[in-house]
């Protein structure tokens, strides 16, 4: 077989093509990689046709095109194959169903023989993975490559044809059916993932509308800039997210844009996908062009069809030629850039982004074949500052992202230590709480027990007080295990009643501490619609931060006071000036490490008066210190 490649000139093809030397040819494959116009498609098929009427014509609008070592836009090269002893047939397909598309074409294709599809769909509304799945269900041996059509960059709209069929929606293919045609195919993908990993939340498809949280558009926004996210699609299909799929690390990149915040990407994604945003690894580019052409200078290729991501032109225009020159060197070379490309790998179809396809063909007999010259290619790109200075860059950021990784790997061991030791520490304060409440109150009523038989007893006194404070401390821990488990009803509660029994309760706790309460109030009642357990924990703290805290032989003065919309609370006594009213609140706080407590009893009553509303106010000056509470209720 032989390739020949022409760059069309808007000229008359008869001019540029010497069809004479084709007219005694019985299997021709004519590829078409447009950069201009639908018009400038239909012109050059049409004419074609009417010189190599017996040629087997397929076309696509592009985003850049290659003819050997020359890479162009906004022009149109033209491919012609001749093959020996390889059968070539078209055909093309229209659905909407993607699916269904790949299911007709490659029943309609697909032969004994055949062993290779050319495929190309429209660029801007076909999801190719769809489609690939359904060539994969009719046959997964057969070997696959070319892409999804371009339009410049411009996202609006893409073209295709099967001989004079210029197509808008759907897909068209090609078959070689032949018994002695090698192919040889590879890829090359360099991208490289960066950042943390993201989850898809919310998809149809290959339309996500959530990730981590925020919109499609959003996301990119908040990663890559405004101005990115203003130009997407364009500039999103240079930072693909990348996912792991049949053991490739492939790349998603963005086809269009859509109202709502969510953007549709070239190919599937599942609920629940850890991606990453990937970059374009310069570095990793240059290595592998060169193992590339150590590799392939072994193959007997006669042609090679390159069908490469457009990111890969547009992220690094002056690398590109380092990719293509070791397959020039060996065989002529011809493609363009895609806006996805296909790949077949292990018997699976792949519809990838970001990547470099190659198609190698051979139709030589055995007996024919001339082994190439080996060479080892050394690196051609050292004079080229820009790729040594790429190279640089490329490279820090590939390290710092496995520095990054490795750091994240060691965070998330800790993290998953930290949490089981505090899922074990929960489980045991759970427990702990759990047979205290037995013993603590076996206590209490053998005390009450014994003082109704024998009365006071000055050594079981100071046993109640402190037990009363320990009933505290444990009403406070229940309450902290329990308050995210549980739904605290609420009720009416007499507010008056209720401060006279937690004052009751005290009393003696007080009075070992030589203090003494005094209750104020204007109102005989006040009923509050109040759940009794947060209730209990706003006063309960109050009282026994105040016996804490008052000075010896001083009042602690409780006062209920109506108000405008309710009723305040007030508990104030002479103490200490408190001296950080702003941390007071804070878990853990306490003014003085020698004072006893954990410091969580004021940041639960300030948890409980966030979720009901209720207002706070703190004065604290040398003389006295007061907290108020404010709460909402109706005066019965």
């Amino acid at each position: 077989m032989k390739t020949y490649n022409y760059k069309y000139e808007n000229r008359d093809l008869a001019a540029l093509i010497p069809f004479e030397k084709f007219f005694n040819q019985a299997n021709i494959l004519v590829q078409i990689f447009c950069g201009e116009k639908k018009e400038n498609l239909a012109k050059i098929t049409k004419e074609l046709k009417h010189y190599l009427p017996l040629a087997v014509v397929i076309g696509t609008t592009t985003d850049g095109e290659i003819d050997n070592n020359k890479i162009y836009t906004h022009t149109t090269i033209i491919s012609i194959s001749v093959f020996n002893q390889t059968e070539v047939t078209s055909a093309h397909v229209l659905s909407k169903n993607d699916y269904e598309n790949g299911v007709n074409l490659a029943t309609k294709l697909i032969k004994e023989n055949t062993k290779l599809l050319i495929l190309f769909t429209d660029g801007t509304s076909s999801n190719g993975e769809e489609f690939l799945k359904g060539i994969e269900s009719v046959n997964n041996e057969v070997v696959i490559c070319g892409g999804m059509a371009g339009d410049n960059g411009e996202f609006i709209q893409t073209y295709i044809c099967d001989n004079e069929q210029i197509i808008s929606q759907g897909a068209v293919g090609v078959a070689l059916n032949s018994d002695i045609l090698e192919v040889y195919n590879d890829y090359r993908f360099n991208w490289s993932p960066i950042g943390v990993e993201h989850t898809i939340d919310e998809i149809h498809e290959n339309r996500v509308y959530k990730i981590s949280g925020m919109t499609a558009v959003d996301f990119y926004q908040k990663y890559l800039g405004e101005e990115v996210a203003k130009k997407l699609p364009s500039t999103g299909i240079e930072f693909p997210f990348i996912v792991e799929r049949n053991g490739l690390m492939i790349a998603r990149a963005v086809i269009a844009r859509h109202s709502d915040g969510s953007l549709s990407f070239a190919g599937n994604l599942k609920v629940g996908d850890k991606v990453r945003l990937g970059f374009g690894n310069a570095e990793m580019i240059m290595k592998k062009s060169i193992e590339t052409f150590n590799e392939i200078s072994a193959q007997n290729a006669q042609t090679f069809f390159i069908y490469s991501c457009m990111a890969r032109r547009r992220y690094m225009p002056n690398l590109i030629n380092i990719e293509i020159d070791p397959f020039v060197k060996v065989a002529p070379t011809v493609g363009f850039f895609t806006y996805a490309e296909f790949y077949h790998n292990k018997g699976h179809n792949e519809l990838l982004n970001q990547t470099f396809t190659v198609v190698g063909l051979c139709e030589a007999n055995i007996k024919e074949r001339i082994k190439p010259t080996q060479k080892v290619i050394k690196k051609s790109h050292e004079e080229n500052e820009y790729a040594v200075t790429i190279g640089a860059l490329t490279h820090l950021i590939a390290q710092s992202t496995l520095d990054y990784d490795k750091q994240r790997v060691r965070l998330q061991t800790e993290k998953y230590y930290s949490n089981n030791l505090l899922k074990s520490q929960d489980l045991f304060i759970k427990h702990a709480v759990h047979e205290t409440n037995t013993p603590l109150s076996v206590i209490m009523n053998n005390i009450e027990l014994f003082e109704m038989e024998y009365g006071k007893n000055p050594y079981l006194s100071n046993i109640e007080a402190a037990m009363k404070n320990v009933f505290s401390i444990y009403d406070d821990l229940s309450y902290l295990i329990k308050n995210e488990q549980i739904i605290y009803v609420k009720h009416n509660i007499d507010l008056v009643d209720y401060l006279r029994s937690r004052i009751e309760f005290f009393d003696i706790v007080a009075k070992k501490g030589r203090l003494s309460f005094h209750l104020q109030s204007s109102l005989e009642h006040f009923n509050l619609y109040f759940n009794e357990t947060k209730l209990q924990r706003i006063i309960d703290n109050n009282i026994t931060n105040a016996i804490k805290y008052t000075k010896e032989n001083e009042i602690i003065f409780i006062i209920l006071k109506k108000e405008k919309n309710g009723c305040s609370v007030t508990f104030k006594s002479k103490s200490s000036q408190i001296e950080n009213p702003s941390k007071i609140f804070e878990e853990f706080y306490r003014e003085h490490s020698n004072q006893k407590g954990f410091g969580l009893g004021l940041n639960l009553v300030k948890e409980i008066c966030d979720s009901e509303h209720i207002k706070i106010e703190l004065k604290s000056n040398e003389d006295e210190t007061a907290f108020i509470y404010y709460f909402k209720g109706e005066n019965e």
